[in-house]
């Protein structure tokens, strides 16, 4: 489940998602693009109107994106989004495979469909012959013997733009009804043709064009036709949500702000599913002011959740929270051995071993002066400059005690007879579970693995004052190993009590989860 939850989701991958996506990927955020790959320009051979991608294939430059975004983290899933959820913090995403997926945020960038009028030959030459923005095919086609099929009241516009690009125009006006005599006489004024007879049929060889067939019998030859399919935005999946709507000359589309935000704070829609006149350059920079706009509001949410979440961890690197914890004093430890490494180690032979997070260095030198040759890391300095002098100080063998400051990421190389993990619980945010995981693997055949740690809080902690870490059960700690039950064997998965004092001296009871395995 960790794998399926994300920072943004971003539901289709067409220009204006893949812009936000780039934006956010190189925001250091975690992005899903989730595609179908059926952008609305798929019926092209080339893009137009593009600065600096002037007559590339509409795929090549999807895929040129895709590959711009995934150079910064963003990861793809394909499928279409079937429903979104509101959550308290964000937003609960199903796929068209049932997949469940959550995101803090989402873009919507699903684009939209056109729905082309139901005339034979027509949409089977949609974005070849049949086109619908002079913009972007008006060049190819110009002085050619131009149609402009209108559907609606904006056909008008489109037949006066596309005069601009050829004076051979025939507008076939069925679609408007009447035509106002002002209107027909401006249109004649610039030599445009015009045929009340409703449209029957698109006539050619394969997607060329040789004419039109009128209602009335009769064929008109044009060689291109320019329409507008009516605009079906790609939005169900948000129905449930009941976003804030407005109305323009294209329909009903969803309300967004500058920066593409719907009416819901963790929503964002860009491109066509929210604005149908965007192009491919419109819809790149909407999608990147949506990506900047989700990252912003991401950075808020986090700076708010730092101030006012007490369950939040602290914004700070572990090495750096560390060492200046043992910097800030003289000792933070009480330079005694923990009982239970102590206990069970004095059962085994001595050989090599490894304690990690091995602080101000006690068990470590308690392990060398009872025959173990021992290394003990941690990520402070500090503490590892003192771990270093106490060995000196206590006699311990030359050789048998070394310490190294590392991150315990980078686990020494070599194989060891026991690792040890004692109280190896952080204040601020540490990849726990992959550290031990790691330093099961450098366990020798016959050798243990012991982690002891809290089972809860100590009676004297303030727990208001940090974060709320939850402490694992001895059932929880062993399974977050992952180790194979065919090559270990599970020796102790308990809680132990022990008696012990508080700062203030006073007797107190504490309980410790012990784990120790054995590899065969």
């Amino acid at each position: 489940m960790e794998r399926d939850v994300w920072d943004v989701i971003i539901a289709g991958g067409g220009p204006a998602g893949l812009s936000a996506a780039l934006m956010l990927g190189r925001a250091r955020r975690r992005v899903l693009v989730i595609d179908a790959g059926s952008p609305r320009n798929r019926f092209a051979a080339h893009m137009h109107g593009v600065l600096g991608q002037e007559g590339v294939a509409p795929g090549a430059f999807l895929e040129r994106g895709r590959a711009e975004a995934a150079a910064y983290g963003v990861e793809f899933a394909a499928g279409t989004v079937e429903l979104v959820e509101r959550m308290p913090h964000g937003v609960r995403v199903i796929d068209s495979d049932g997949t469940l997926r959550f995101a803090r945020a989402l873009i919507a960038a699903t684009g939209l469909r056109d729905e082309l009028p139901d005339i034979p030959g027509l949409a089977e030459r949609w974005g070849v012959t049949v086109l619908h923005c002079p913009y972007c095919h008006g060049w190819e086609v110009r002085d050619q013997h131009l149609g402009v099929l209108t559907t609606s009241p904006m056909g008008l516009h489109q037949a006066e733009l596309v005069r601009q690009w050829s004076d051979r125009v025939t507008v076939f006006t069925a679609g408007l009804g009447d035509v106002a005599s002002e209107t027909e006489q401006r249109l004649r004024a610039r030599g445009i043709r015009l045929e009340p007879a409703p449209v029957t049929e698109v006539l050619g060889e394969g997607t060329a064009i040789a004419a039109v067939r009128l209602g009335d019998g009769r064929d008109v030859p044009v060689d291109a036709i320019f329409t507008a399919g009516a605009p079906r935005p790609h939005e169900d999946f948000l129905a449930p949500l009941d976003l804030a709507r407005e109305e323009s000359p294209f329909g009903s589309f969803l309300a967004v702000d500058a920066m593409g935000r719907t009416s819901d704070e963790r929503i964002w829609a860009v491109g066509n599913i929210a604005n149908p006149a965007a192009n491919v350059p419109l819809s790149i920079g909407a999608g990147s002011l949506a990506g900047a706009g989700v990252n912003a509001a991401l950075v808020t949410w986090d700076f708010d959740a730092a101030v006012h979440d007490p369950t939040a961890w602290p914004q700070v690197a572990p090495a750096d929270f560390w060492e200046e914890r043992y910097a800030a004093s003289d000792r933070v430890w009480s330079g005694r051995v923990n009982r239970v490494l102590a206990d069970i180690a004095a059962g085994l032979a001595p050989g090599r071993a490894l304690d990690l997070g091995c602080g101000e260095g006690a068990d470590v030198v308690w392990l060398a002066r009872h025959g173990w040759n021992a290394t003990g890391i941690d990520i402070s300095p500090t503490a590892i400059a003192r771990a270093t002098a106490a060995a000196e100080t206590t006699g311990t063998a030359p050789g048998r005690a070394r310490f190294l400051a590392a991150d315990l990421a980078a686990l020494p190389d070599g194989e060891y007879d026991l690792v040890s993990a004692s109280f190896l619980h952080s204040p601020v945010a540490l990849a726990r579970d992959g550290i031990l995981r790691r330093a099961s693997a450098l366990v020798a055949p016959g050798g243990h693995l012991l982690i002891t740690s809290h089972a809860a809080l100590p009676p004297w902690a303030d727990a208001s004052a940090h974060h709320q870490h939850r402490f694992l059960s001895p059932a929880e700690e062993l399974a977050q190993l992952e180790l194979d039950p065919q090559r270990w064997d599970v020796l102790h998965a308990e809680t132990r009590t022990r008696e012990t004092s508080g700062p203030d001296g006073v007797p107190a009871t504490l309980d410790d989860v012990v784990v120790l395995v054995r590899r065969r």
